[in-house]
């Protein structure tokens, strides 16, 4: 535990929560004992680097290079991605990765290259290796998108584990994206980011580097184009980020850096190249298709700190009722907290939980568990919920039985959904354990907890519940995660800039892969004022997973105790995210199949516009709407940079062209919501049936939208139905795409934006 550690618990201690500062302190400490005695002194070591090519050996995809004193596989896929792996290191085994992963492509060959080199020519990119190991990724047309440098190991005299450095160089104008649910982000400054998963009992915020989830998967945006790049490694790491800087010195450009260094593992990467779309669907054809949140999860959903027993279950879900407030779950952490398992619910608070779920379920409200799932600091994988008794992770079957049957105790007493908290790799100084870098799993990489866990409830849930989608959400995970559910990105500070950490955390997210996440509205880590409270719920109800979680201190838990005004704004907020239900499926149904997040940066769709690059203040929700929500205490207007195209304000129908920025007006009832010319939303109509909400083409232009429509909660097929939408004079006309022609829309078309 270095200093700065120290005195970010002082902090906490001193904010009032002394109790959990001192667990924050004691579980630090905890765990670097435990490694100073688990993990094995480093030596001497020697520096290696690959030194010059002595042969090769074409393969499918690709082939190996060999140098004096290491050897290259590169292997192009048929999705496009490539793989390069050194000193024999292969795709397999891996966390992260689906299957078996793509089969090589066999179109593509290695061939000579000028001074000696080697290359690689595929249909996306071409992959240029010199004579001393040094790797290039270019585009079809010969520009570098990145060239790694030859890598340095450092290999203990007596054996074990090599550290690594890799160092790496972009374009000037390239930005960094990515690694995982960044408080610092989405676009990531130049300076340290730790791959690691670690909850030190403390809330996060704006300057801070901390991830939860930490993900090795980088997204970097050029002119030239866009990649992204995995490293499949779980060790502990870091990656040092530097801008580069166009017209630097005497006129010459500053190339970007990146160097990752790691203490152990693999040194492989996947790397895919194309617009962001192409790039993500490619990452999801790797590591798996994100998981398909059941509809009513797509709702709005209420955690409180503090609903200690049925009485006030109730009381809040009267209070949502008779306030007319749209609530689709609520989050009960039903478990004891001594000696004996969490998993069991306290009888004595719930007698009745099985009748009380039924109930609420009738009135359209589902309950969700939490489940804490914590490492202990003592034997490695011993899992807080009794793990200790079988005394292994939940990557072993038995342990995989166990925590099965944990849940089949949920499910029966009502629960339909689970939400893991508290089972990061490193720690949980809050709940007094701690999971140390001496804790191994097969592949010596002990930051896949997470992921792990998460893959054994999900397993759990679909084999308990097999007619029902599993609803499951976790605190951390690593690449893959997205497999098994969603993630709520931790505990931020509650203030403005934890506000606006949390929209940097659920874009940074996406980008990893990981496409239903959201924060805790309001969060439980202080008392929000009313303004903050209301401009978080008013950001929460366009994020995928829309949750409140309060901390219900001065009397504030719900929206109706925050005041008259802030409750008719709260309102508002909530029926516009139920109207806008079948919108979000249809985004969760497009994430399944592309690997497309809901909620995208505003550059998503071009790339190239510098302006977009650097707009981290409002984002994209599907191709149809761009919210830009208020970030700053008092403020009444903001500017929204528009990307290309006609926007119209939804509220007054105004319409405003792109690429420029603008001044909106922001009141507290709302916050600024565009729609994209041509767009078609499917919408909850008035009846409570599908709308859609189709806004103009500019004269001369199309539109149009996907829609998913009549789908439940189980594992039916599910149709995209393509709508078109045309300007003819002052109509437009709305047809629906099909192979045997185009047809009438079945649903009710509102046309908006003709005045």
């Amino acid at each position: 535990m270095d200093g700065r550690d120290l005195v970010r618990s002082v902090s906490v201690v001193g904010s009032g929560w002394a109790a959990r500062g001192v667990r924050t302190v004691r579980g630090a400490w905890r765990g670097r004992r435990v490694d100073a005695a688990g993990l094995p002194p480093r030596g001497p070591e020697l520096a290696r680097v690959p030194g010059q090519v002595r042969g090769v050996e074409p393969g499918p995809g690709g082939g190996l290079i060999r140098f004096g004193r290491s050897e290259l596989r590169i292997v192009v896929a048929v999705n496009g991605a490539v793989f390069r792996g050194w000193d024999g290191a292969g795709p397999q085994p891996s966390y992260a990765l689906a299957g078996s992963g793509p089969e090589p492509d066999p179109r593509a060959v290695l061939e000579p290259d000028k001074d000696g080199g080697w290359r690689v020519v595929a249909e996306r990119m071409t992959v240029v290796v010199s004579r001393y190991g040094a790797v290039e990724v270019c585009t079809p047309g010969g520009v570098t998108l990145r060239r790694d440098l030859p890598p340095r190991w450092w290999e203990p005299v007596g054996g074990g584990a090599a550290r690594w450095v890799q160092r790496s160089e972009v374009a000037a104008d390239a930005r960094f994206f990515g690694l995982g649910g960044r408080a610092c982000g989405p676009r990531l400054r130049d300076g340290a980011h730790r791959l690691w998963a670690a909850a030190p009992g403390r809330a996060s915020g704006p300057g801070d580097e901390r991830s939860d989830p930490a993900i090795p998967v980088q997204l970097v945006v050029a002119d030239a184009g866009t990649h992204l790049v995995f490293h499949d490694t779980t060790w502990d790491g870091t990656v040092v980020l530097r801008e580069g800087e166009e017209g630097a010195g005497s006129g010459h450009d500053r190339v970007g850096h990146c160097e990752l260094r790691m203490d152990g593992g693999p040194l492989r990467c996947w790397v895919v190249v194309g617009t962001p779309a192409r790039v993500l669907h490619a990452w999801a054809a790797l590591s798996g298709a994100p998981a398909l949140p059941p509809a009513w999860a797509l709702g709005h959903q209420h955690a409180r700190w503090g609903l200690g027993d049925e009485q006030e279950v109730r009381r809040v879900v009267t209070g949502y009722q008779e306030r007319g407030l749209p609530l689709d779950a609520l989050h009960l952490d039903v478990g004891r907290h001594d000696d004996r398992r969490v998993s069991d619910v306290d009888e004595e608070r719930f007698p009745g939980l099985p009748v009380l779920a039924e109930e609420l379920r009738r009135d359209g409200i589902r309950l969700v568990s939490v489940v804490g799932a914590a490492v202990g600091a003592a034997p490695y994988g011993a899992a807080r919920d009794g793990g200790s008794a079988v005394g292994a992770g939940v990557r072993d079957a038995p342990v995989r039985a166990w925590w099965r049957d944990l849940h089949g105790e949920r499910l029966g007493q009502g629960f339909a959904g689970v939400w893991q908290d508290g089972h990061e790799a490193v720690s949980c100084a809050s709940l007094g354990t701690a999971s140390p870098r001496s804790a191994r799993y097969p592949l010596d990489g002990p930051d896949v907890h997470g992921l792990c866990v998460a893959r054994a409830a999900y397993e759990a849930l679909r084999e308990l519940s097999p007619r029902e989608r599993p609803f499951l959400f976790s605190r951390s995970g690593w690449a893959g995660s997205q497999r098994y559910g969603g993630t709520w990105s931790g505990e931020v500070a509650t203030g403005w800039p934890g506000l606006r950490a949390s929209l940097s955390q659920v874009l940074g997210l996406g980008l990893c892969g990981v496409p239903y996440s959201g924060p805790g509205v309001g969060d439980r880590d202080g008392a929000p004022s009313p303004e903050l409270y209301l401009r978080w719920l008013q950001l929460g109800a366009y994020l995928p997973l829309f949750r409140t979680h309060t901390q219900p201190r001065a009397g504030r838990g719900e929206p109706w105790e925050f005041g008259a005004e802030v409750l008719e704004h709260a309102r508002a907020a909530l029926l516009e995210r139920r109207r806008l239900l079948p919108y979000f499926l249809t985004l969760a149904h497009l994430a399944r199949r592309t690997g497309a997040p809901y909620v995208r940066p505003l550059w998503w769709a071009a790339p190239e516009d510098r302006a977009l690059r650097d707009c981290e203040d409002a984002f994209l929700l599907g191709d149809g709407l761009l919210v830009a929500p208020v970030l700053d205490s008092g403020a009444g207007r903001r500017a929204v940079r528009l990307p290309r195209g006609r926007w119209y304000d939804t509220v007054t129908e105004k319409a405003y062209e792109g690429p420029a920025q603008v001044v909106v007006d922001a009141p507290l009832s709302r916050i600024p919501v565009l729609a994209r010319a041509g767009a078609v939303l499917p919408v909850r109509g008035a009846d409570g049936g599908l709308e859609l909400e189709v806004w103009a083409p500019a004269r001369g232009r199309t539109g149009g939208g996907p829609v998913v429509a009549g789908v439940g909660d189980g594992w039916d097929d599910t149709e995209i139905e393509h709508y078109v939408a045309r300007r003819q004079g002052d109509r437009v006309v709305v047809t629906r795409e099909r192979e045997d022609g185009a047809g009438e829309p079945p649903w009710p078309v509102r046309v908006r934006g003709l005045g």
